[in-house]
């Protein structure tokens, strides 16, 4: 009887095991939520209730991700209107970073306006990403000036913000910069943080920013509109970045890569096989890692195996996403955000 008893537990443990293993994606449903003449490449959640976004024309503001209800207003810098491709979270504050010089980074001020805490003027300035360690440390990703990366680094919530010198980040290659296509090039893990650039190399730092170190990756990246758009890592260990080149948005050679070390090695994913030019990926949260979601004007593409191979939902145009939870998500475009639900 006892014996019996046993199987049947095991039985019951491994049918509810079964039952709670999700099935691939097959469609997405998209529902408009913002519409305006904006083109919006940043976005992320605050909380679980709210989405926040910046984007061209000064435009920033939030979505109520319950009722879609969408408050926006617009950014000037005296007879500047900035345009913000970069944005950023802590649980007290949301950060938005223009990319022009000059460069403009705002946070969340105490007044209900927003504050500028960082500004830097000069040739070649463009900032691309923002990204949060925790509460306290951020970091943010531009092009190169003066013979390297620049990378801007907060240890005070964002309250300011110091620029690395070139003799704290590895040598640099003349005109390495980093996409500023979807706010999605800056990927951070406990202390880890990995940084995808034109070359296709990624700057990689396991302590917050302080010591760096390259990764070389076989992404393409033989053409300055060729590299390195997007990355994401599910953990400290699994990670995969998407590129391509948006001037030949149907070629799918030597754009996807995926590492399973860290970064310390990887390697070309479903090569030659969809998905072609994407400026987005994210790993579908509690999928182990193994499900990714990649977008972009090209539309939306789909692995259930950890990248190897692909799966077309749809043609809609997009240029970021990020995941609310397992099946639902936000992307936004060229004039528009859209709820996204995943079947």
């Amino acid at each position: 009887m006892r014996s019996i008893l046993s199987l049947f537990a095991v039985l019951v443990l491994f049918s509810c095991t079964e039952e709670a293993k999700k099935q691939p994606f097959q469609s997405v449903e998209m529902t408009p939520v913002f519409q305006d003449s904006v083109s919006i490449r940043a976005i992320t959640f605050l909380d679980g209730r709210t989405l926040a976004f910046a984007g061209s024309n000064g435009m920033y503001g939030t979505v109520d991700v319950s009722s879609n209800k969408v408050r926006a207003s617009t950014q000037y810098y005296d007879s500047i209107t900035p345009s913000f491709r970069a944005v950023g979270g802590t649980s007290e504050d949301f950060f938005m970073l223009s990319i022009e010089s000059p460069a403009l980074l705002y946070k969340t001020g105490d007044k209900g306006q927003m504050e500028l805490v960082y500004t830097e003027e000069g040739e070649g300035v463009f900032y691309d990403s923002l990204a949060f360690w925790n509460d306290t440390e951020g970091i943010a990703v531009g092009d190169t000036v003066n013979g390297c990366l620049s990378i801007i680094i907060t240890r005070d919530g964002g309250a300011s913000w110091t620029k690395l010198a070139c003799s704290e980040l590895p040598d640099g290659i003349e005109g390495e910069g980093a996409f500023a296509a979807s706010n999605s090039n800056i990927a951070v893990q406990g202390n880890k943080v990995w940084i995808g650039t034109t070359e296709g190399r990624i700057y990689f730092s396991a302590d917050k920013g302080v010591t760096w170190d390259i990764q070389e990756t076989p992404i393409i990246s033989d053409e300055p509109t060729q590299g390195i758009y997007s990355m994401d890592f599910f953990d400290e260990m699994n990670g995969f970045a998407i590129g391509g080149d948006y001037t030949k948005p149907e070629s799918n050679t030597g754009n996807k890569i995926k590492t399973a070390d860290g970064g310390r090695t990887w390697q070309l994913m479903a090569d030659g096989q969809e998905p072609d030019y994407k400026s987005c990926v994210q790993y579908v949260p509690n999928s182990n890692g193994e499900a990714l979601v990649a977008i972009g004007f090209t539309g939306i593409s789909y692995s259930s195996d950890r990248g190897a191979n692909w799966k077309e939902l749809s043609e809609e145009p997009f240029f970021t996403l990020r995941f609310l939870n397992d099946s639902t998500a936000f992307a936004a475009g060229s004039n528009r955000i859209a709820k996204l639900v995943f079947k």
